[in-house]
C-alpha cells in the first residue's frame, strides 16, 4: 500500500498597486529638490517626445520585493528612467507588475541627511538588487557629481571630461551642471548635454528656440523680400533712365538731322 501525504501551503497574495502606499507624506528636502526632479523629467520627456516606450518618474516609490512591502520600506529614487516599456502614467513603479523591469537610470539628489545613504546603502541596492546600468548622485551643496556604470555586475565609477561632465550611455548624452533659470528659479542645475556639448532643452526652451528660429526665418524672408523690392526698384529706375536717355538721343539725332536739311 502506498500512502501519499499531501501538504498544503498558503501562498500569500501578491499585492496590487491598490494595496500599496504611493506617498509617505514626507516633503522633499527643499524647493530646489522638487524643481530639479521636474527638470530632469522635463528634459527626458522633451528629448524623447517622439518615443513611446519609456517611463520617467520622480519622487515615487519603487516596489521590488515582498520583504520590502512587509518591512514597509517605501522609499524610492529621486529620479529614474525605465526604457522599453509602455508610457502610461503610474503612481508607483511595481516591478512584478512591469514584467520584472527595473530602472535603467537612477539619479539621487543628495542632502546632508541623505548623503551617506545615497553613497552606500542605496548604491548597493541599485547595484546588487536592481542591477541598474547607471546610477548618479549629485550633491548641490558641494556641487559634486558622482556617477557609476554597471560592468560585470559591479559599479565602475565614471570619469568626468574637461567640463566635469559624465557620459551616459543610457541617456545618450553628458550629465553635468548648468547655471540658469528654470521655473523662475536661478540656480545650478543638473542637466543633460548632447555629445557635441549643446544643452538638451526643456519643453519650454525648445518652444522658445522654435519661436526664435521662426522669427529669424520670417525676418530673413522679409529681408529677402525687401532686397527683391529694392532690386526691382533699381531695375525700374535703370529702365526709366535708359528710356529717358533713348528719348534724349532721338531728340538730339532729330535736331542734328534738321540742322543739315
Amino acid at each position: 500500500m502506498i500512502i501519499e501525504v499531501l501538504e498544503r501551503y498558503d501562498v500569500p497574495d501578491v499585492p496590487t498597486l491598490a494595496d500599496l502606499p504611493t506617498e509617505d507624506g514626507i516633503p522633499l528636502e527643499s524647493n530646489w529638490h522638487r524643481i530639479q526632479i521636474n527638470l530632469l523629467i522635463d528634459i527626458i520627456t522633451q528629448r524623447w517626445r517622439y518615443v513611446r516606450d519609456f517611463f520617467a518618474g520622480g519622487n515615487m516609490f519603487v516596489y521590488y520585493s515582498m520583504n520590502q512591502v512587509r518591512n514597509r520600506d517605501y522609499k524610492g529614487p529621486d529620479f529614474f528612467l525605465v526604457k522599453d516599456v509602455d508610457d502610461h502614467n503610474r503612481d508607483a513603479w511595481v516591478v512584478w507588475l512591469e514584467d520584472a523591469r527595473f530602472p535603467d537610470v537612477i539619479v539621487e539628489l543628495m542632502s546632508p541627511s541623505t548623503a551617506r545613504e545615497d553613497l552606500t546603502t542605496k548604491k548597493h541596492l541599485y547595484e546588487r538588487t536592481f542591477h541598474t546600468p547607471e546610477y548618479y548622485a549629485y550633491d548641490p551643496n558641494t556641487l559634486t557629481l558622482y556617477g557609476w556604470r554597471l560592468e560585470n555586475m559591479h559599479y565602475v565609477e565614471l570619469q568626468p571630461n574637461a567640463e566635469g561632465r559624465l557620459w551616459s550611455v543610457e541617456l545618450e548624452g553628458w550629465v553635468g551642471l548648468w547655471r540658469g533659470t528654470y521655473l523662475k528659479v536661478d540656480a545650478i542645475w543638473l542637466r543633460l548635454f548632447e555629445e557635441d556639448g549643446r544643452l538638451v532643452p526643456t519643453e519650454g526652451e525648445a518652444g522658445r528656440q522654435r519661436a526664435e528660429a521662426e522669427r529669424q526665418r520670417a525676418e530673413a524672408e522679409n529681408q529677402r523680400a525687401e532686397a527683391e523690392r529694392q532690386r526691382a526698384e533699381a531695375e525700374k529706375q535703370r529702365a526709366e533712365a535708359a528710356e529717358t536717355e533713348t528719348a534724349r538721343l532721338r531728340e538730339e539725332l532729330a535736331r542734328l538731322r534738321g540742322g543739315h536739311s
